[in-house]
């Protein structure tokens, strides 16, 4: 048997790999083809053209390569219409993948096409789901409120759980031992700094991030830092952190055992927005979220979001103990106080919330992988047998 898989970015890709993982294990044999990343492919995926092509975000952002993605999408249509997969499976990257879908629908209407991740209908444009009805049969969720919202519209949903929660817990020991790698002294002040995974995100994060450290090494003269990057911006990295404070580390993902190191050593985070934040909870790491928006896009946010946080810890363990700074918000003079508070009092309010967290995305039970692999196969009327029951609870 064989499936066509798309993902568009990081976060995609490392689910992508999960699933192809656990659905090696189920069913012995399967082959792939598809759009993916470095994880996807160390899994035996050959990537049609370079996953970092689709990796943008916001109005602003898009409308400049607006033609180059409609290619794409077109290739990527025609590539899956060409190949004997037994389903499409498209990974987030909802612009992109439903896209693709609508082309192939048309001409294979009775191929399924399995979406993985839910849009975030709870939180701005609810009429998506119904949209998205049009072109996909089942969708795999990562939070466990979602499936309601999307067997309401006419899919089949399963609450699959997230990948963070299936991540080890790196201990005392394990932590002391990442701050020895990297000679960071064990009572100095360790501050993660993600300014994100696309390109758009470095350029508009780094100058308020990086100024944020600046003045807060001021203050704390033996601050270090740890920077996280994916490898397509390394090149970049590197050279926008020479005359940084703190003595930067630069980890480039995928290395994820070093990167849970990282975070469980680290004292506290300035993260962007995003599943970043589930990685700091799921290693006990408090956190500062902040991110900037072009204009046009924060303008159009700001009249469709209709939750009141855009954290991932705040939504699921319903709390608003991680404090964010959104839009001009993201600023030094108001991420500064925030970190300096962290960094002096420790988590607070915040590790209880990562600790529910964590049990409400399914820490404890079946890997999500494989959980994802069972839903997919049950869906195509390939499935090995019923998953284990859910053990987890929900919000």
């Amino acid at each position: 048997m064989r499936l066509f898989l798309i993902a568009g970015e990081s976060s995609g890709d490392r689910l992508g790999a999960d699933l192809m993982a656990g659905l090696a294990v189920l069913s012995p044999g399967i082959a792939f083809e598809g759009i993916g990343g470095p994880l996807m492919q160390a899994r035996g995926l050959t990537s049609l053209f370079p996953m970092e092509e689709l990796s943008v975000m916001g109005l602003a952002e898009i409308l400049p390569r607006l033609a180059a993605l409609r290619r794409r999408i077109r290739q990527a249509a025609e590539a899956v219409l060409a190949s004997d997969a037994a389903a499409l499976v498209t990974i987030d990257s909802p612009d992109f993948c439903l896209r693709v879908a609508r082309l192939v629908r048309r001409v294979r209407p009775g191929l399924r096409v399995i979406h993985y991740v839910a849009p975030s209908v709870w939180a701005w444009r609810p009429g998506r789901a119904r949209r998205m009805a049009r072109v996909v049969d089942h969708v795999l969720a990562l939070l466990p409120f979602e499936p309601p919202y999307m067997t309401a519209a006419g899919m089949s949903c399963d609450f699959v759980g997230h990948p963070v929660a299936a991540e080890p817990v790196v201990d005392a020991a394990g932590a002391a031992s990442f701050r020895a790698r990297y000679a960071i002294g064990a009572d100095a002040p360790l501050l993660a700094v993600l300014p994100g995974s696309r390109q758009g995100e470095l350029a508009r994060h780094l100058g308020p991030f990086g100024e944020s450290v600046h003045r807060l090494a001021r203050e704390i003269p033996d601050l270090r830092l740890l920077v996280v990057t994916p490898a397509h911006l390394e090149s970049e990295m590197r050279a926008r952190l020479k005359g940084w404070p703190g003595d930067p580390v630069l980890l480039v993902a995928p290395d994820s055992a070093l990167r849970c190191a990282g975070f469980a050593a680290a004292d506290a985070a300035l993260a962007a927005s995003g599943t970043v934040s589930l990685e700091l909870a799921a290693q006990g790491c408090p956190m500062v979220i902040a991110y900037d928006l072009s204009r046009v896009t924060l303008w159009l946010a700001r009249r469709l979001v209709r939750v009141d946080t855009v954290t991932l810890v705040n939504l699921v363990a319903e709390s608003r103990t991680v404090p964010e700074f959104i839009g001009r918000d993201c600023a030094p003079e108001k991420l500064v106080p925030a970190l300096r508070g962290l960094l002096g009092n420790g988590p607070g309010d915040q590790a209880g919330a990562m600790q529910l967290t964590m049990e409400r995305l399914g820490r404890g039970g079946e890997a999500p992988g494989l959980r994802a692999a069972r839903s997919v196969l049950a869906a195509i009327g390939a499935g090995p047998g019923p998953a284990p029951p859910e053990r987890s609870g929900s919000c």
